[in-house]
């Protein structure tokens, strides 16, 4: 079992940079399905015309 005594400056940078590629990939999802509903749609079109091609 490992144990850390301390965070270092890169832990919390890493931690940082994480939550804030979250946010954006959060607000990223938000604008394609809500502002941009046709967006989302022809992604869904493409991954199962593409899902579909491979099954035959």
């Amino acid at each position: 079992m490992t144990h850390r005594g301390r965070h270092t400056k890169h832990d919390d940078f890493r931690g940082e940079f994480l939550e804030f590629l979250g946010l954006v990939l959060a607000v990223g999802v938000f604008v394609l399905f809500v502002v941009r509903p046709e967006a989302g749609q022809a992604l869904v079109h493409t991954f199962a015309t593409t899902t579909a091609g491979l099954v035959h």
